[in-house]
């Protein structure tokens, strides 16, 4: 008879973009695009509004500092910087998850981006299997890009190494600190 190994609720593998997204095919072209799941223990919440505001609340501090260097950069060429959005969301009209406009959310699904004249993304943070009774569920990050322009395209080819390392850290480290119920 075989042991059955401990499941480990905090490693984040790259995966598919999800079927089930909404997020799949959001635009006909992409320059990025990626996924990133985690598994979650029976106790944790399935509302992804929930799990997305925990994340985003929750990031290691690196990822606040690499956020600074960037809009240091990227402010030269008239991009969005993150205080740029802090303040849309002070006084957003359209809801908003931290600095991001929410442009869908369901039961299973919320999806977040911003559009910009360099690229137009969406993150989707998607919960899937089994909700009642048992089995595996996972939260899934994913990510698409289409960008407009050289601009775009040179951003991301930069961005893409630095995204990957944040999405799968900012997973380790919720699941570190433990889900929300």
């Amino acid at each position: 008879m075989s042991a059955r190994m401990p499941i480990d609720f905090t490693f984040a593998r790259q995966v598919a973009l999800p079927a089930q997204s909404s997020i799949t095919n959001a635009y006909k072209a992409v320059n990025l695009a990626d996924a990133f799941s985690i598994r979650l223990p029976p106790d944790a919440s399935t509302d992804p509004d929930v799990l997305a505001r925990f994340i985003f609340d929750n990031q290691p501090a690196w990822i606040g500092r690499l956020m600074r260097v960037r809009d240091a950069i990227v402010a030269g060429f008239g991009l969005k910087t993150g205080s740029h959005l802090a303040g849309l969301a002070q006084g957003a009209k359209a809801e908003r998850l931290g600095i991001f406009k929410i442009y869908r959310s369901t039961p299973n699904e919320i999806v977040v981006g911003e559009d910009d004249n360099h690229l137009d993304f969406r993150v989707s943070i998607l919960c899937h299997g089994a909700q009642a009774g048992g089995g595996e569920r996972e939260l899934t990050i994913s990510t698409v890009v289409h960008c407009h322009n050289l601009l775009g395209r040179a951003y991301i080819l930069v961005i893409a190494l630095f995204h990957r390392m944040v999405v799968k850290a900012s997973l380790r480290r919720a699941a570190r600190i433990g889900w929300p119920p």
